[in-house]
């Protein structure tokens, strides 16, 4: 009764707010935004960018300005109505916002506890919804400056309803740009369907440790490969200016020492030609190809200095090198931190007129605004904060919104066609391709996958067979259905499926059982016995393993990378059957699995696979799809190794000479299996004016047909300064068909093949410079060379 009394009464508001005092604002082709009869400047759509900026800046008052440098959070964040209401005209946002955050997203409730209301779950009252706030910006605000509305959007716009991609991980280990570039389009269709016009997404963070919780929101820990999947995630959500693309964290910021999360988030140990050639590399590719409109700042400092107030960091590397226009948003506190956590600034005050100073635009935080906009108000009139920095902080998010189409159209004007987007069948198939193009291979001693069609009584056992609690995590689609890896298998003909959860996920003393293990209960052992005999009635057991949302994610980093709980005597136990075992990994981090790596034949990654990795990881295992993802993380066999990561300097993680420690790795970077084989021949370099054209020929040579992601890599040979001893500067999935050969392509350009030299320029030194081309970056299968001159 509660349920149906709330949702009664926000149509009853939504009927009202819609049918009073319709103002005679709307023209074909043109809004009166300010009500003034006329058409001004900035209100004609015909008139340039700038232009309409000027306008509208020239017409602002100090409280309207201030506005425009603000977030207010949605419903049941930090705004309390899910429509506007009567009190709106007496709160701070009377005189506009910059922005509202997370507006009716169905976060930050789980999945299985959201207000199941029409205007969360449903798209069109959603939407109307959506319409009816921003009908508050056009029509009772007195310059109808709209607000933009931004979310959260790794794994899709996070959204209940929209269609549940891999996570980012996941995606990088596709290393397919066109399904990423088609994924960015959709995000950007979705978002704008359900009235957000600007997403916070790609991640360009670079992975510098195994143990960061998160992993899953990065596409990998090569600078390269998380520049060309950022360039064409962007590229795809910012398509004819759909949306705005926010970019995070700038600057630094994965580089947290020992990996640490929560309030740790600060101080990172980098040296500065690493933050250059790592950290910032995508940073530089994608806001000068993809031309983003958003940023959000970090919490860090660097070299004990805040990015968030940096001048160097936000007006000098980001505006000026960088060329970004869009508009800087802080992430969450980073603007208190500068004096409740960095203590660089004396007091609230003092931190709003040095975040602003240094070139932040809109303070983004779970805490309502208006604190951060009285404090401006003061530092302006009393003449410590310009006018003028006021006003090109504000010009940056006027001009984000005119981009974005706002201005002109700022509403979802068709729902039928919003409705038949959202999670339309196409964009729900692609979502499925990438679950099955990001699945890697592991192991698979003698041949032990695909499972033959022989194997009718099938085993699944473990904590990750029947949880799929990763499909539903925040910063990305809520309220899907989704289907688990037991649900996948029991979808596929002929099988009888018998399920054993084993072990639960973690024990009851984790996480202090990393370092004091605990021997097993007897209700564990119980449940472990219970697994046994499900897989000795079986023909074959799947150990379905890894981590989950309780052992991953933002503020969850690990002290260790072996399997939580008793997953490891869970497998050992089902291994001592004797019967043949597949072993499934799901979760975000590297893992440790020393024992499972020797002992067991068949092994798959599968990451966090999104709704459909169920399905995904059932057509993989019995070879209805051929695995080709590759790893774009290093897998060590201890954290004792750590650091150790992709690319290195010249020995810098070589065993050689050591006699007291574990060598080697489990998997390399670019590392992944498929059910058939690759041959390479004929690598050819010809040099084509400032560039190099490489190419060279691949060949299935096996029985099936399958994906291979070809790699390049390049080595400045003699160089000023150490270099690393391979980058990655290319790569390609290519699918081809059992006896197939393609010849694939790749281009080197000058900026290639640049280093910061012992005067901290950048540039390319003469010299020779190797080629690789390979299965992954150890396995390299062509080499070659060529010299540039002076």
């Amino acid at each position: 009764m509660g349920k149906i009394l709330i949702v009664c009464l926000s149509c009853l508001l939504l009927n009202q707010y819609t049918t009073a005092q319709r103002a005679s604002i709307y023209h074909k082709g043109w809004i009166d935004l300010n009500k003034n009869g006329k058409k001004d400047i900035y209100e004609d759509p015909t008139q340039p960018i700038d232009a309409r900026i000027d306008d509208l800046l020239a017409q602002m008052t100090l409280e309207e300005k201030t506005c425009q440098l603000v977030t207010l959070y949605g419903w049941k964040r930090v705004l309390k109505d899910s429509l506007p209401t009567a009190d709106w005209k007496n709160e701070l946002w009377k005189d506009g916002i910059a922005n509202i955050d997370e507006h009716l997203n169905g976060f930050p409730y789980s999945y299985k506890t959201q207000y199941q209301i029409p205007m969360v779950t449903d798209v069109v009252a959603h939407d109307k919804a959506m319409n009816e706030v921003q009908r508050f910006f056009i029509e009772d605000t007195r310059l109808g400056i709209p607000a933009d509305f931004t979310n959260e959007g790794i794994r899709n716009v996070e959204a209940y309803m929209t269609t549940g991609f891999p996570t980012q991980l996941n995606m990088g280990m596709t290393w397919d740009q066109d399904l990423v570039h088609r994924e960015g389009l959709i995000e950007g269709q979705e978002a704008r369907a359900l009235g957000y016009t600007n997403v916070y997404a790609p991640i360009l963070d670079v992975a510098r440790d195994q143990r960061w919780g998160r992993l899953e929101e990065v596409y990998g820990e090569d600078p390269y490969l998380v520049a060309r999947l950022g360039v064409a995630l962007a590229t795809g959500m910012q398509d004819h200016y759909q949306i705005a693309a926010t970019c995070k964290h700038f600057a630094v910021y994965s580089a947290n020492k020992g990996a640490r999360e929560g309030m740790a988030r600060t101080d990172p140990q980098v040296a500065p030609r690493e933050v250059e050639d790592v950290l910032l590399y995508p940073w530089r590719k994608v806001i000068k190809e993809a031309g983003i409109l958003g940023v959000m700042s970090s919490y860090n400092d660097y070299d004990g200095v805040p990015v968030s107030g940096s001048r160097y960091w936000l007006i000098d590397r980001l505006r000026v090198d960088f060329g970004f226009k869009g508009y800087v948003v802080s992430d969450s506190d980073a603007l208190e931190y500068l004096f409740s956590k960095h203590h660089v600034a004396k007091d609230l005050k003092d931190a709003v007129y040095q975040a602003y100073m240094a070139g932040m635009n809109v303070r983004t935080t779970f805490n309502k605004p208006d604190s951060i906009v009285y404090y401006l108000r003061a530092l302006v009139r009393e003449g410590t904060l310009p006018i003028d920095t006021l006003n090109n902080r504000v010009r940056d998010v006027l001009r984000v919104k005119f981009l974005v189409g706002i201005f002109d159209h700022p509403y979802v004007e068709d729902f039928d066609a919003a409705r038949a987007t959202v999670a339309a069948p196409a964009h729900l198939a692609t979502a499925l391709q990438a679950s099955r193009e990001s699945i890697v291979l592991l192991k698979n001693e003698d041949r032990v996958l695909p499972l033959s069609p022989a194997l009718h009584t099938i085993a699944v056992i473990g904590p990750n067979a029947d949880d799929d609690d990763y499909a539903h995590n925040q910063y990305g689609p809520t309220g899907n259905k989704s289907v688990s890896v037991l649900r996948g298998i029991e979808a596929l003909p002929g099988l009888t499926v018998h399920y054993a959860k084993g072990c639960d996920l973690v024990d009851a003393h984790w996480p202090e059982s990393e370092i004091l293990p605990e021997p097993l209960t007897a209700l564990e052992q119980a449940s472990i016995d219970s697994a046994v005999a499900v897989a000795r009635s079986s023909d074959v057991a799947i150990v379905v393993l890894g981590g989950n949302r309780p052992t991953a994610g933002e503020s969850k980093s690990r002290t260790d990378l072996d399997l939580p709980g008793h997953q490891l005597d869970l497998v050992k136990a089902v291994a001592a059957t004797g019967k043949p075992v597949v072993v499934v990994l799901i979760g975000s981090q590297p893992m440790t699995i020393n024992w499972i790596d020797r002992y067991i034949k068949g092994i798959v990654y599968a990451g966090y696979p999104g709704d459909q990795g169920g399905t995904a990881i059932a057509e993989v295992l019995w070879g209805n799809y051929n695995p080709g993802g590759k790893l774009t993380l290093t897998w060590p066999r201890s954290v004792g190794q750590l650091p150790y990561n992709f690319p290195s300097k010249p020995s810098a993680e070589s065993d050689a000479g050591e006699h007291a420690k574990i060598k080697g790795l489990l998997y390399p970077f670019g590392y992944g299996l498929s059910y058939t084989q690759f041959t390479y021949n004929h690598l050819v370099i010809q040099h084509a004016g400032d560039s190099l054209r490489i190419s060279a020929d691949v060949t299935n040579s096996g029985d099936r047909e399958g994906d291979e992601v070809v790699q390049l890599y390049t080595r400045d040979d003699v160089s000023s300064v150490t270099t690393y001893e391979k980058n990655l500067r290319g790569f390609e999935r290519v699918h081809l068909r059992p006896g197939e050969t393609r010849t694939v392509h790749f281009t080197l350009v000058p900026d290639d093949l640049k280093l910061w030299n012992r005067a901290m320029q950048h540039v390319v030194e003469p010299g020779t410079f190797t080629v690789m081309i390979g299965a992954s970056s150890s396995d390299i299968r062509l080499k070659g060379s060529f010299t540039i001159t002076e």
